[in-house]
């Protein structure tokens, strides 16, 4: 686990006549994000000079100097930084050592180079976890830059002047590189920012979860390695729910085991759900009965969990089932209470790391969490991010659940089906409305858009059009998110989408290529987590689990009886249930959300009073002053607060802090 930066020339020319001061501004680019690898350093510049390799190191798997990155391969041609955490690692090793690859010590890093000597440009395809990884192979002279499946962990890139490509793990990194910051306004009007390679800064891109970038010969492409599949909808299922059940369970038990090697030790992050709770009984089950370490714990330790609390009145706080599940576990429990003053407190510094908006406090919470583990000598936790979007966690995806029958399995009747499918898109319009955002997404249907509803759900917390000022509006025209939601989506993908898989899994695709990547995985996962030197581990994210999952029908990760209602994530339930307890296995979903309503003149309100002064806002160049102005007055009141202005609020306070922080020029100016 680390923070990486990287630098090509994309016509072989010397990186010095485009950047001064070459391994100094490296150096200066790691700073910036030490927190990410604070163990240690590492710089490497091929002869030529048009590469350079930088690495900071949190030294989790072999904490010796054979760790230390970047890493070369022993005929000194291949040279990598790695970002993250690779699996399976004795059984990878054993086959790549019995083709004849000598490796130099025992971090699992060093497997992208021995995969890559053996498989070339397909070594991606070997790889289980998550990363980011750049490569040189001065043998062919190519350059490679990779993303994990799922984008669990981040890369960015920046194309600068003259044919030189930056690339880094945060966007704060690019800074002393000569990146000048300006506002992709296109980016943020659209939703662009969060469902496609753009950023909120303009210039900045993501590489795709699932893609490489090569440049070799003077070009640079872009070409995919991996991408989620479903069945088609209209092939009946001929396993059994035993079966499907039985083989959920084996997998996910193996992910969690894979996860907890470490030559540190190994936490688990717990709240009152069944994702995470599941992880905690499934890592306190291997401990007890077959002798798994939690990294390099002693296998007398109980295993160790973490929480956070909110305030018990305010209605977010599951620090109390999780305490219980704890105690029902045997494991250790260590609790960290968020106040509104705590929430204040760390706001800025968490808007930081995160380097985008977000519409909830929730991210604040999380980062707040990530300073525990540290605090009691944990670098390493499981988290249970993942489970939602791949078992049928979300009620925005009931809709397209009951949007068309489930032929491969379900059991329900046709008329069932389409009187709960009209019920369930009236209570989200209804929803909508209640938080004051537009219910006409639903009935906004066209060729450009997609034949699924969760898109539109998408959009219930995308900044109304009304905030942005009369320049924006001018520049960038009338905007319509569903169709850059849709445009996400690849040519092979929507085919499928429109033919043959279910829309449950169409919606479930559309989430995951967008907003689980460019958002959850982002301010409720990696950033917050690594602000603090934590390395979270994704055990629901573990694509040989994922793509069976994926290949279950509709009908067994959503069940409906008339009886019960809607179960979401029947089948994880079921697969996990001696793992956990009672209470947990009959609990519905619960959102991880921070409060909304605080106490007027409290720290929160004044906080982004003075985040959200006249001046700070103008001086973003494409917000409506009035409008926001409007909005405060409904989000800061007493009683009948409107929610959906608070979070609007919310926005704009973050957009001022980035401004601040980043050195953003005013846009328009």
């Amino acid at each position: 686990m680390c923070g990486i930066v990287a630098v090509v020339s994309v016509d072989g020319s010397s990186l010095d006549t485009q950047l001064d001061r070459l391994e100094g501004r490296l150096d200066e680019a790691l700073e910036k994000i030490e927190h990410r690898g604070p163990d240690g350093r590492g710089i490497w510049v091929d002869d030529a000079r048009n590469i350079a390799l930088a690495h900071c190191r949190l030294s989790i798997n072999d904490l010796s100097e054979t760790g230390h990155q970047p890493l070369h391969s022993p005929d000194r041609t291949v040279h990598a930084v790695v970002n993250g955490e690779l699996y399976d690692y004795d059984n990878i090793r054993l086959s790549l050592e019995a083709l004849g690859y000598t490796f130099k010590g025992h971090s699992d890093s060093e497997l992208v180079l021995a995969l890559y000597r053996q498989y070339g440009l397909s070594f991606l395809s070997h790889m289980r976890g998550e990363y980011a990884v750049v490569l040189y192979d001065s043998g062919t002279r190519t350059f490679i830059a990779a993303r994990d499946r799922y984008g669990i962990k981040p890369l960015f890139y920046k194309v600068g002047k003259d044919g030189v490509v930056m690339f880094a793990a945060e966007m704060k990194a690019l800074l002393p590189l000569g990146w000048e910051p300006e506002w992709d306004v296109g980016a943020i009007i659209d939703g662009g920012w969060g469902q496609d390679i753009r950023t909120v800064f303009k210039g900045v891109h993501k590489v795709r979860p699932g893609h490489y970038m090569v440049v070799r010969d003077g070009i640079v492409e872009t070409r995919q390695y991996w991408d989620a599949e479903y069945p088609d909808k209209r092939v009946k299922e001929t396993r059994s729910e035993e079966e499907m059940i039985k083989t959920t369970r084996d997998l996910l038990v193996d992910s969690v085991r894979q996860r907890l090697r470490a030559d540190v030790p190994v936490g688990i992050y717990l709240s009152g759900g069944i994702d995470s709770s599941a992880i905690a009984g499934i890592a306190a089950h291997l401990v007890e009965t077959q002798g798994v370490t939690m990294g390099c714990q002693d296998p007398s330790e109980r295993v160790c969990c973490f929480s956070i609390a909110f305030d018990a009145d305010s209605g977010f706080d599951e620090s109390e089932i999780s305490e219980r599940t704890a105690k029902h576990l045997g494991v250790k429990f260590l609790k960290q209470h968020m106040s509104e003053k705590d929430l204040a407190e760390d706001f800025e510094e968490a808007v930081y790391h995160i380097e985008h908006h977000n519409q909830d406090l929730n991210f604040v919470g999380k980062f707040a969490l990530s300073k525990v583990p540290r605090q009691h000598g944990y670098k390493v936790v499981l988290t249970g991010e993942g489970a939602d979007e791949h078992f049928g966690g979300y009620p925005l995806y009931l809709p397209d659940f009951l949007a068309e029958m489930d032929h491969a399995g379900g059991v329900m009747s046709e008329e069932d089906r389409a009187r709960l499918f009209a019920e369930k898109v009236a209570e989200a319009r209804k929803t909508y409305e209640m938080i004051g955002a537009d219910p006409t997404y639903f009935d906004k249907k066209s060729d450009r858009h997609l034949p699924i509803l969760t898109p539109s759900a998408l959009l219930a917390f995308t900044p109304p059009q009304p905030i942005f000022n009369a320049a924006a509006h001018k520049a960038f025209g009338p905007v319509d998110a569903l169709t850059t939601i849709a445009n996400n989506i690849d040519v092979r993908a929507r085919a499928k989408i429109e033919t043959s898989w279910h829309p449950l899994h169409s919606g479930m695709y559309v989430w995951g290529k967008g907003h689980l990547s460019n958002q959850f995985l982002s301010c409720l996962g990696d950033r917050v987590e690594m602000a603090h030197s934590v390395e979270a581990r994704t055990p629901f994210l573990d694509h040989p689990l994922t793509e069976y999952i994926n290949s279950l029908p509709p009908s067994i990760k959503i069940r409906y009886t008339p009886e019960a209602g809607f179960t979401e994530k029947y089948a994880l339930r079921e697969a996990v249930k001696p793992f956990v307890t009672d209470e947990v296995y009959k609990r519905r979903k619960h959102a991880y959300a921070a409060p909304t309503t605080y106490p007027l003149n409290g720290p929160i309100q004044s906080l982004l009073e003075k985040l959200i002064s006249q001046e700070r806002v103008e001086k973003l160049g494409f917000i409506d002053w009035e409008e926001v102005k409007r909005l405060k007055g409904l989000a800061f009141v007493e009683k009948d607060q409107d929610v959906w202005a608070w979070r609007v609020i919310l926005i704009v306070a973050e957009w001022t802090v980035l401004a601040e922080r980043f050195g953003v020029k005013t846009w328009g100016a």
